[in-house]
């Protein structure tokens, strides 16, 4: 099952150059805007291309719209999920069904991240680079407390990734060569974190700088909340020092602990017992308490990704997968 995309699309023409993967949830407002600026990117560029638009159970007109695209241009390959999957996996449903034999680009369709770009990521690829990550230069329409907790973010990360370099300032924008894009189809972790996963394969990269624009229409899905978990699944994904963090702050609990307790023995043989001391000793009790949680908190948390691994379900289902008409495969020619 691993390697089931690899090799249909293995089988098929490789005259594709290019695929654009589009994830997409709630985009009916700035699809079809995303769609014509695209095309007028890759027209330019003058390398066969197809766009995988993958629609990650909308609830608004975006399949209509997609279906509606397909109908008026023949490079349109669509992957319709069975429900709302996430965009984590939504992305790895599009790079399972990317047909491209050289690369592939991963790209959103609110236009924060401009079409305009993969130009450049085009002109930057070269054979002895297999991926052009676009890094942020600037973070247009977005506020102030957003940039800097993604800010801290990438700096947090950076210090936890064991080995691993993800590039601060870096989304999923990004241009990668198919011999990188096969390995890193071999992961099929289900708690995902794609920038992480991305560098984990590892291979020569290059870094391009953009500016990145206000959403062209419509409201991002992504709440604060949706980012705290997704910074948590990143970090618990790529670095254990959460754990150790709940050990060493056991031990220094501890430390104080016996300190404490001797200071008490002390005081009491000096200068006998105080009963009083009902707030002190709530406090240590709270504290303490607190420690507790927060540790049975973090080793959960590492639980239940292990759980949700031993399960072994599939990533995704598909409920349609309409193919680029202009691809033809070895078993339709049969």
């Amino acid at each position: 099952m691993l390697f089931f995309y690899a090799e249909m699309f293995l089988n098929m023409q490789s005259h594709i150059d290019i695929s654009i993967v589009v994830p997409c949830y709630n985009e009916q407002l700035v699809l079809a805007e995303f769609h014509k600026r695209l095309c007028a990117v890759m027209d330019a560029v003058g390398r066969t291309w197809e766009v995988v638009y993958v629609n990650d159970g909308s609830t608004d007109q975006t399949l209509a719209l997609i279906r509606d695209l397909e109908r008026q241009d023949a490079r349109i390959s669509s992957v319709n999920l069975s429900r709302n999957f996430g965009k984590e996996i939504a992305l790895t449903a599009g790079l399972d069904h990317a047909c491209a034999a050289k690369g592939v680009v991963v790209i959103d369709a609110d236009l924060q991240d401009p079409p305009e770009v993969i130009r450049d990521m085009i002109a930057a690829w070269a054979d002895d680079v297999d991926m052009v990550y676009a890094r942020r230069r600037l973070r247009k329409g977005e506020s102030f407390l957003k940039r800097l907790t993604s800010w801290g973010f990438y700096r947090v990360i950076a210090k936890l990734g064991n080995r691993i370099v993800i590039p601060p300032d870096t989304g999923d924008f990004r241009l990668m060569s198919r011999r990188l894009l096969n390995d890193l189809l071999q992961m099929r972790e289900r708690h995902r974190f794609m920038k992480g996963l991305f560098c984990w394969v590892g291979y020569p990269s290059k870094e391009l700088l953009y500016d990145r624009a206000p959403r062209l229409d419509g409201k991002t899905s992504f709440n604060y909340w949706s980012l705290w978990n997704l910074a948590l699944e990143g970090i618990t994904s790529f670095s254990v020092f959460p754990l150790q963090l709940a050990t060493y702050l056991g031990f220094f609990v501890s430390f104080v602990a016996v300190f404490y307790g001797v200071w008490i023995i002390i005081n009491t043989a000096l200068s006998g017992s105080h009963v009083p001391g009902y707030p002190s000793l709530m406090s240590v009790i709270l504290f303490l308490g607190g420690i507790q949680l927060m540790t049975l908190g973090l080793v959960g948390e590492y639980i239940g990704r292990i759980f949700n691994e031993t399960k072994n379900r599939p990533l995704y289902f598909v409920e349609a997968y309409h193919q680029a008409n202009f691809i033809v495969s070895d078993k339709e020619e049969i």
